[in-house]
């Protein structure tokens, strides 16, 4: 699923994971603070982000743990999930300049609907959680949000968007964002794990986003 608008001929498109780089935290940890899974669930996190884990595995284990939880938590959970620096300042930078930003995210879109219209993303996917009776099941619904759909969602709104993908850049920090940047114009590492580090065209280490702006062009 997507949200947003639709752009035709962009100059640029702009894609970020969600969690640890949109986001400052790991949206699911905190699902997992109300659970009192919290530190197995981070764990879990961990090890996945490492690249140790597969991730489609790892995050069906990971919201097993959540069955039970009343459907408020979303709320609970979106009233504490903190913004990364730079975050508006890039948005509007690339905006400015005629470009898209996406996000696509292993998270769930109950908490990332809220943000993307907030922020005024152009776009954004994430996984959804199953809820009945007015609790979650501690399942998805659906396919899982993986490293190939990440990757598939850059080429999708790059053609959407009318962007070449030299013109596009992807921003990520865990092993789940190695495929979607393997396709991107430019790769850029943003407090990442080792081997994302490694595998990144650029690293910033410095947790402000609006530092993307300099690398295209956009700011001095």
């Amino acid at each position: 699923m997507t949200g947003g608008e639709h752009q035709r001929g962009a100059s640029v498109l702009v894609v970020l994971d969600a969690d640890s780089t949109l986001l400052q935290d790991e949206v699911i940890e905190l699902l997992a603070e109300e659970a009192g899974s919290r530190t197995e669930v981070a764990d879990i996190t961990e090890r996945a982000m490492r690249g140790e884990l597969d991730f489609e595995a790892s995050l069906r284990e990971r919201v097993r743990t959540l069955a039970g939880l009343p459907a408020e938590v979303f709320q609970h959970v979106g009233e504490r999930i903190r913004v990364t620096e730079g975050v508006p300042e890039l948005i509007a930078g690339v905006h400015a300049a005629g470009g898209v930003v996406g996000v696509v995210s292993g998270g769930f879109h109950e908490l990332l609907d809220p943000i993307g219209e907030r922020l005024g993303l152009d776009h954004w996917r994430a996984n959804r959680l199953v809820v009945r009776d007015g609790v979650l099941t501690g399942e998805v619904d659906g396919p899982v949000v993986d490293a190939a759909a990440k990757a598939q969602a850059l080429l999708f709104w790059a053609a959407d968007a009318g962007v070449h993908l030299r013109q596009t850049v992807s921003i990520g920090d865990g092993a789940n964002d190695l495929r979607m940047m393997a396709e991107a114009g430019l790769a850029v590492a943003f407090n990442a794990k080792p081997r994302v580090r490694a595998e990144a065209d650029v690293v910033i280490d410095r947790p402000d986003l609006s530092q993307v702006l300099p690398l295209l062009g956009l700011r001095a």
